[in-house]
């Protein structure tokens, strides 16, 4: 199973990606872990990354499908796999198709999490203030939205056209939308 959660950044993906790690042995695949992971590792790959990050530039979409390959390699035999991060736009899309059919495999399940951004924008700032997260600061976290309404939403488009994309309320209890990402894993068997 190969499994893309999408929502705007705070929609509670991650939570949700932690438990199918937890409960289904999924394996979550970050590309911010990914890179981190590559860079601490010292490999040939590992330095490339680190160059570039070193630099300031922004790692390349060859560079992300490889390291995805290495880890749907390294853990050929799990259940099922959860792109997290990635893909962002319809060239990561198209790059992680390919990736995915030279392997014999697909995007099985595309879940998207909807959301009021402005009950999220009230969410972020609340843990802004509670937990002093960077990347929560209203005014980060308002340009991270807008990113991803640019780059991000017309992938639904292209997943919905696949069949392969299902829609749950974001906005629930934790429980509440586990529940709906269950039974579309259900659905989707």
């Amino acid at each position: 199973m190969n499994l893309i959660l999408f929502g705007p950044p705070a929609a509670g993906k991650g939570t949700q990606a932690k438990r199918l790690v937890e409960l289904r042995g999924f394996v979550q695949l970050s590309t911010g872990d990914m890179l981190r992971a590559a860079r601490a590792s010292g490999s040939e790959l590992g330095q490339r990354v680190a160059r570039i990050m070193d630099e300031g530039g922004l790692v390349s979409d060859q560079i992300v499908i490889d390291l995805i390959n290495e880890q749907l390699t390294a853990r050929a035999g799990a259940p099922g796999f959860i792109f997290d991060g990635f893909p962002r736009t319809i060239g990561q899309a198209e790059a992680l198709d390919s990736l995915l059919q030279s392997r014999g495999e697909q995007v099985d399940l595309v879940i998207r999490m909807r959301v009021d951004d402005e009950r999220l924008l009230t969410r972020v700032t609340k843990r802004f203030e509670e937990q002093g997260r960077a990347d929560d600061n209203p005014a980060t976290f308002s340009r991270r939205l807008e990113r991803y309404y640019e780059d991000t939403a017309p992938l639904v488009p292209l997943y919905a056209e696949r069949g392969v994309l299902v829609e749950v309320d974001g906005m629930g209890t934790v429980d509440t939308v586990a529940a709906s990402i269950d039974a579309a894993l259900k659905q989707s068997a």
